[in-house]
């Protein structure tokens, strides 16, 4: 593992809490309510792939919080853990969630490990979620206080036992008071600074180009067809297609298609009108509980996607890492490849793959 800051160990002596510090309002924001609080903090930036802050940013930054700052390298992981995932199921036809898989690989994960070499007990970061201590004293997340900009849907696959060595300072607050508490702080933004709405790899959004770059080639043209395979027309390669994409399809019709599914091994893509979207369930697989793990049967609420409004459904366990969703109204569009996360309330209970939907 390189570090641009080798002698990280030393470093961190003595620290309460790492703060892993973005460049962004957010994490800023949160290192200074836990100094605040009397802690110690320290900023850790992870450097996990080409683009990002620049140094003499973070430097200002750091500077104006008053903490000390270092940059971890973990491209490679990034590379091994992210990329390889991401290109991996857009390669089978899915529809991956790495930011999701960050989250437990990488910044809760490989971060983690290092944060326990140096000896640091806890960590933060500016997620918009909530730790709150259980019926039996367990730590419990929730969603957080502004329903907005909660984030815990990206936490669903953190192991629990970790749960007690997290910290969340913005977990209670809205957004709008984040950005006013980054401002009285004087604390200077990037000159191109945005709030990011695009994976932090592709900040176009232009995956077909990375998808190209990453694996020398895409997939060969084939079929569209319809759920009765007739033909409908010709696809450009599954790269560039997702479950409930509407745009871009090149089929006329009375009413419109919509991807409905994806198939690598016929080398098809599946159209259908929008209520074929419509799926009675799923089937979820490596299942995360952040509860002990629940009996054979149980409700909950399902979130299919970032912003799914979630859906009651009950959840029948196949055994611990495999659960059959069974939604009380259908759903659009359940894209094999994300992420679901199972709550009761505010609380999330854990979440798994979509493997298929039902």
């Amino acid at each position: 593992m390189v570090m641009a800051y080798m002698g990280l160990k030393d470093f961190l002596a003595g620290t309460q809490v790492a703060v892993a510090l973005s460049g962004g309002v957010d994490s800023a924001v949160a290192a200074a309510l836990l100094q605040e609080r009397g802690m110690k903090v320290v900023g850790v930036h992870l450097r996990l792939a080409a683009g990002g802050p620049a140094a003499e940013h973070l430097s200002a930054l750091a500077q104006g919080l008053g903490l000390s700052w270092c940059e971890v390298q973990l491209q490679e992981d990034f590379s091994l853990e992210v990329l390889d995932y991401f290109t991996g199921e857009y390669a089978r036809g899915r529809t991956p969630n790495p930011c999701v898989r960050c989250n437990a690989a990488i910044k809760f994960g490989r971060v983690w490990e290092l944060l326990q070499e140096a000896g640091v007990p806890y960590l933060a970061t500016g997620h918009y979620a909530r730790l709150q201590p259980g019926a039996n004293g367990t730590l419990e997340l929730h969603r957080g206080a502004d329903r907005t900009k909660d984030q815990s849907y990206f936490l669903q696959r953190l192991p629990r036992e970790l749960l007690p060595r997290l910290l969340f300072p913005l977990g209670e607050m809205a957004k709008k008071e984040v950005r006013r508490r980054y401002l009285d702080l004087g604390l200077p933004l990037a000159g191109d600074y945005r709030e990011s709405q695009e994976l932090c790899f592709i900040p176009q959004g232009r995956y077909q180009e990375f998808l190209l770059e990453r694996l020398g080639s895409l997939g060969p043209p084939g079929d569209l067809v319809d759920c009765r395979g007739r033909v409908l027309g010709r696809h450009k390669g599954l790269e560039y297609y997702t479950v409930g994409q509407r745009r871009g399809l090149g089929v006329p019709a009375a009413a419109a298609y919509y991807v409905v599914e994806i198939r690598p091994q016929t080398n098809q893509v599946v159209l259908g009108h929008r209520e074929e979207l419509f799926s009675p369930g799923l089937l979820a697989t490596g299942v995360n509980w952040l509860i002990d793990p629940p009996g054979p049967e149980m409700t909950a609420r399902s979130v299919i996607r970032y912003r799914h409004p979630g859906v009651a459904a009950q959840l029948y366990l196949e055994n611990p890492g495999e659960v059959r969703v069974v939604f009380a109204k259908p759903q659009s569009a359940v894209a094999p490849g994300q992420a679901v996360a199972f709550y009761q309330g505010d609380r999330l209970l854990g979440g798994g793959w979509i493997e298929e939907r039902i």
